[in-house]
């Protein structure tokens, strides 16, 4: 597995939320492509709301 100090921040985030799903274990054994449709769109779909939740609290930070 790369270093994970040196993946970007998206790369960061979809690593953490496949260990809260419990996919860590099959993301290195198989790789992402080894991800059903379903799990890679519950990742998706949480970054997305994730990077959407942190945009909002900076920009509420900045007001």
């Amino acid at each position: 597995m790369t270093d994970f100090n040196a993946l970007s921040e998206k790369d960061k985030l979809k690593y953490e939320i496949a260990e809260e799903l419990g996919l860590l274990d099959k993301v290195r054994e198989k790789g992402w492509k080894g991800l059903s449709a379903k799990e890679s769109g519950r990742i998706g779909g949480i970054m997305t709301n994730r990077l959407r939740q942190q945009k909002d609290e900076k920009k509420n930070l900045e007001e």
